[in-house]
Formats: structure tokens, C-alpha cells, sequence
């Protein structure tokens, strides 16, 4: 399974951005897959996941309606839509996936891509 991230940039603090993770290969529709962020001296931290089926998701409680995360099996991409942007949301944003079932620890995703930074800034 590989991973691209993409869609990251600039924006300023109330914005919206969207980011995508599209998947190759054949398990990566059965996988469950997250999104992480990781600021610069910070362990990377858990944002949002979405399971295989798309059916069930989860968020961190510091983006907790403000982003939702859904995915298009057919097309194998999984979208992340940041809206109310703030200086604190300012990281390098990073997909991931692997079959786990705990969508929130980041030690359970196996297949990872390269990350994208979203800088929220005045």
C-alpha cells in the first residue's frame, strides 16, 4: 500500500483547507485510515480516522466539528475538510493505513505517506 498526501498550503486563521490521501494498492480499500499531524519538538498526534468501510469515524477532540474526514472507495482517496482553521491546527499533516481497529493509536498504522504542511497564519 502507498500513500500521497496532498492539498496542504496557507491560510489564514478562520479559513478552510481540504487535504487528500489517495491509496494504491489492493488492500488499501479494507484498510482503516487516519490522519496525523506533527509540529516541530511534538510526538505526532492523532487528528481524524475513518474505517474501511467509511461508515464509522473519529476526531480528536481539537478538531471536533471543525474537520470531517470521509473517503471514496472507488476512487481509493480519503479527504480530510478543515474548516475554522487555527494557528494551533499549523503542522505537517500526514496519512496512514493498516486493518487496526484502534483508529487513534498512531503505533498501529503500518503504511504511511509523506506529509503536507498546513500553515494557518495572520
Amino acid at each position: 500500500v502507498q500513500l500521497q498526501a496532498s492539498g496542504g498550503g496557507f491560510v489564514q486563521p478562520g479559513g478552510s483547507l481540504t487535504l487528500h490521501c489517495q491509496g494504491s494498492g489492493r488492500q488499501f480499500s479494507n484498510y482503516a485510515v487516519g490522519w496525523f499531524r506533527q509540529v516541530p519538538e511534538k510526538e505526532r498526534e492523532f487528528v481524524a480516522a475513518i474505517s474501511w468501510s467509511g461508515k464509522s469515524t473519529y476526531y480528536a477532540n481539537s478538531v471536533q466539528g471543525r474537520f470531517t474526514i470521509s473517503r471514496d472507495i472507488a476512487k481509493n482517496t480519503v479527504t480530510l475538510y478543515m474548516n475554522r482553521l487555527t494557528p494551533e491546527d499549523t503542522a505537517v499533516y500526514y496519512c496512514a493505513a493498516d486493518g487496526t481497529t484502534y483508529y487513534r493509536d498512531i503505533r498501529k498504522y503500518a503504511f504511511w505517506g509523506q506529509g503536507t504542511q498546513v500553515t494557518v497564519s495572520s
